[in-house]
């Protein structure tokens, strides 16, 4: 199909498997993606199997993510890569990192836009759950991968709570709008978490300041109703559809007796 994949594996969960696409810039990732999802389900069938982006198909084991990798370029130039500063990192990098810390509860919809993708966002199955950001630790919301001497054009992020069963093409848009806006502003970066968050406790954590994404599709609606920068990315004619398609899921969520209540209740009430 004429796409670059970089690496591929095996992942933790049962018949889970990790496909690195190379990068290209946004647009053309999102066709990527969509055209790769649907070869993926077509070559699947031929062999009697059944190819799934569900975020989190098997009840107890980690879900399937889509860890994003994002890098600004002007012209032939890496704008995120500075080797005068700590680590690297450029003061551009540094803001678009605040940028997406600042509004990523908000675009939370986009990413992460199924009431499945938050059975996946929860701790304990190496899902970031947290707004914070680290250069080590896979449990933070960003990574921000360490510099390797003469790869100045591979310095980027990595934004981690994006699921595979999220529309490419709006998932794109509303990073690049955080990242861009967080240029914009100058928003300063916080600091980098030094520990392991999922190690914390609540105490600790709210001591600490350290802020969560949305718990559920519901939170998540609530929270991007209010969003203005959502509004602006999508524009206001799809943010209203959107989100309306997304609170008629919900209710046909909310009013479903599930296979959980029955076997819970059923016998016993």
């Amino acid at each position: 199909m004429g796409i670059p994949v970089e690496a591929s594996h095996h992942e933790v969960a049962p018949s889970q498997h990790e496909i690195d696409l190379r990068y290209a810039e946004a647009l053309t990732m999102a066709d990527t993606a969509m055209t790769c999802r649907l070869v993926i389900k077509e070559v699947a069938v031929r062999h009697d199997l059944y190819a799934t982006f569900m975020p989190k198909p098997l009840n107890g084991k980690n879900g399937s993510g889509m860890h994003t990798h994002q890098s600004l370029f002007r012209g032939e130039r890496n704008a995120f890569f500075d080797p005068e500063q700590e680590y690297h990192i450029s003061d551009t990098a540094k803001h678009y990192v605040a940028g997406l810390l600042k509004h990523a509860a908000e675009i939370t919809i986009l990413t992460n836009q199924w009431v499945n993708s938050y059975k996946r966002l929860s701790p304990g199955y190496e899902a970031p759950v947290y707004l914070t950001w680290a250069r080590r630790s896979r449990a933070d919301l960003i990574r921000v991968p360490e510099y390797k001497h003469g790869k100045e054009n591979a310095a980027r992020i990595e934004f981690r709570s994006p699921d595979s069963a999220c529309n490419p093409y709006l998932a794109f848009a509303g990073m690049l709008m955080a990242g861009l806006r967080g240029i914009e502003k100058k928003y300063p970066l916080p600091p980098e978490m030094d520990r392991n968050v999922f190690e914390m406790t609540s105490a600790q954590r709210r001591a600490a300041g350290i802020k969560s994404l949305p718990g559920n599709l519901y939170e998540a609606i609530e929270i991007a109703e209010k969003s203005q920068l959502l509004r602006e990315t999508l524009g206001d004619y799809l943010f209203e559809k959107f989100l309306e398609n997304k609170r008629i899921e919900w209710d046909k969520y909310t009013t479903h007796v599930s296979e959980y209540e029955l076997r819970q209740y059923l016998s016993v009430l």
